[in-house]
């Protein structure tokens, strides 16, 4: 079955009995393998849903509903510390992932933003375009001979992490490290938590704490040019990071810096394989490759889900949702709202007007966005280039066991 008619919307929606009332389950394996059409049922018939699986939760999957939710400093993350108590008790995972400025309102939030955004100034990024050619040339250099690889592991892995490596300075040998480490860390984000994976997330995190310790420790006695150095003098000072959050941070921006990237690389990859008539036009306009990006996250997002906190009762969609409960926005659904993208199913990389909602919206749209879209234009494109008869080796492909960021397991191909 081809990509497309597996996502007609006229379709009965994968493993959903007509007479069953429509949920939201992302732990069923049928979900895992093609969430989309369950999307379209919530849109279709309960657009506002108060989750059965989720105590005090509502799902949205409308675009204008979820970016109201984003940009209204109505909704925030206050809750974030009951939020992740609630699925991890005690332990590294509350301790860390409560003080990231993706889970901190203002003032902490523009406070700890501020500190690091010039990292990640349109300047900054634009200055890191040819070291990051540079990159890929070498990575794919490196398979070229072999007339086969796996887009997860040859590029799609490694590129993101050597760049942010870089800009953190970490060394590029420990590289591997947190390869493995990523899925565990993309898995403790999902609002579903099974016993097997709460265990695991204390642990990587665990772990990932004890690695920035030292090299923090490092840092203080041979300070570097890069941006852990710069936010290790910001500690020192004393009244913009405190230890705590400069060590969360560090993690903070080493997981998104990596995990996002590798899975916009990936989604995109496929998604072109699969419909060769947008590769062909692609291979023939390299130009393209700016809107291609945005398609690509429109389409096969690498976040699928974000939440958020109520403050005050508020009426959405007819429903009435209280004052502090949640609210997640299911932005991967809002991306493929009929209402705001016509015929949403369909890649075009010549879409326009596509305000996409894969990096957020308001005071916490993703940091890195200029970052990442850069690394999967110089990837994407020169994949094309030096291997022209780029085709998938398999029709099947296996996604990650993890929802809120959506990616694949490995990605075969043959050139």
């Amino acid at each position: 079955m081809s990509l497309g008619a597996s996502l007609d919307r006229s379709s009965q929606p994968l493993g959903l009995a007509p007479q069953l009332p429509v949920e939201f389950n992302p732990l069923l394996p049928e979900f895992i393998a093609n969430p989309y059409p369950f999307y379209q049922r919530l849109q279709t018939e309960d657009p506002v849903h108060r989750s059965t699986l989720l105590p005090d939760s509502w799902i949205l999957t409308r675009y204008a509903d979820a970016a109201m939710v984003l940009r209204d400093p109505r909704f925030g993350r206050q809750d974030a510390a009951r939020f992740f108590q609630e699925r991890f008790g005690a332990g590294p995972v509350v301790d860390v992932y409560t003080k990231w400025m993706l889970f901190r309102d203002p003032p902490d939030h523009t406070r700890l933003r501020t500190l690091v955004s010039k990292a990640f100034t349109p300047r900054a990024i634009e200055n890191l375009r040819p070291r990051i050619q540079i990159l890929v040339d070498e990575l794919l250099g490196a398979v070229q001979a072999a007339g086969q690889m796996d887009i997860m592991n040859a590029i799609a892995y490694p590129l993101p992490v050597l760049v942010i490596c870089e800009m953190l300075g970490v060394p590029a040998k420990d590289r591997d490290v947190f390869q493995a480490w990523s899925g565990d860390v993309a898995r403790t984000l999902d609002p579903i938590q099974t016993p097997e994976t709460v265990a695991r997330g204390h642990a990587v995190v665990a772990r990932m704490c004890d690695y920035f310790r030292e090299l923090i420790a490092e840092l203080r006695h041979a300070p570097k040019d890069d941006l852990l150095s710069a936010m290790i003098v910001a500690e020192e000072q004393g009244d913009r990071l405190t230890e705590e959050e400069l060590l969360a941070n560090c993690i903070l921006l080493f997981s998104a810096g990596h995990e996002t990237t590798v899975n916009l690389i990936g989604n995109g990859m496929l998604a072109l394989l699969r419909y060769p008539d947008q590769r062909k036009k692609l291979a023939e306009h390299p130009e393209l490759i700016e809107s291609a990006v945005e398609e690509f996250l429109r389409y096969e997002g690498p976040v699928q889900i974000t939440g958020r906190g109520t403050q005050h009762d508020i009426e959405i969609g007819g429903k009435q949702i209280k004052a502090g409960e949640r609210i997640f926005t299911i932005l991967a659904a809002a991306n493929r709202d009929p209402a705001q993208f016509p015929d949403p199913d369909r890649l075009d990389i010549t879409r326009r007007e596509s305000r996409h909602l894969a990096f957020g919206y308001g005071i916490h749209f993703c940091l890195g966005a200029a970052l990442a879209r850069l690394e999967a234009q110089s990837a994407i494109n020169t994949m094309l280039r030096r291997m022209p008869r780029l085709a998938l080796q398999t029709d099947t492909v296996q996604w990650r066991p993890a929802f809120t960021l959506r990616g694949l397991q490995e990605l075969p191909v043959t050139f």
